[in-house]
């Protein structure tokens, strides 16, 4: 539950900072104001049936593939819900939290009992695996401190080439769209 509690905590911090920066830009050099994603819904001929083709086969495919190739296990391996090592390659962790905030927006547009409730149990995945420290990338997690990634031999030590802060960057804005929504 820490890592809910931080993806929430996350998306109170960010998302009034990001909002924030939007309007004042808006405001100052655009003459058009954004609206937040919840505050509207898409109507139309065009656009609501491939949001519907998104929310009903593109989504759940793709959290599908996530369960097939060992993304989500990952979280459970490395939270100790199951047995088993490191699945995929290094930067796998950010696919499920694309997904997740394609969900978001999804939820937002129409709400999905059975999507959110599914999503909420990945939420706990990620959560479970998140390290006492706060620490969060399962493939250093679950492959121990000679995991070696492009990373380098220390957390964080190769920002260039490692997947860290791209995973987290992820995390962060899976952590904003689920908040909002």
């Amino acid at each position: 539950m820490k890592t809910l509690a931080f993806i929430r905590r996350t998306g109170r911090i960010l998302t009034p900072w990001l909002a924030g920066l939007s309007l004042a830009a808006a405001s100052r050099d655009y003459p058009i104001r954004a609206v937040p994603f919840t505050d509207f819904r898409v109507q139309d001929t065009f656009w609501k049936p491939r949001l519907e083709t998104n929310r009903l086969v593109t989504i759940p495919y793709a959290f599908e593939q996530c369960e097939k190739t060992g993304r989500i296990a990952n979280f459970a391996r490395a939270g100790g819900l199951e047995e088993g090592g490191f699945q995929g390659i290094y930067f796998n962790d950010s696919d499920v939290y694309k997904i997740i905030e394609g969900a978001a927006y999804a939820l937002a547009q129409h709400p999905d009992p059975k999507l959110e409730a599914y999503v909420e149990g990945v939420i706990a995945k990620i959560a479970a695996a998140q390290e006492p420290d706060g620490y969060l990338y399962t493939a250093r997690t679950l492959c121990g401190p000679d995991y070696q990634p492009p990373g380098g031999p220390e957390r964080w030590s190769n920002i260039k080439d490692g997947h860290e802060l791209y995973c987290a960057g992820h995390l962060y804005e899976a952590a904003v769209a689920w908040y909002e929504a």
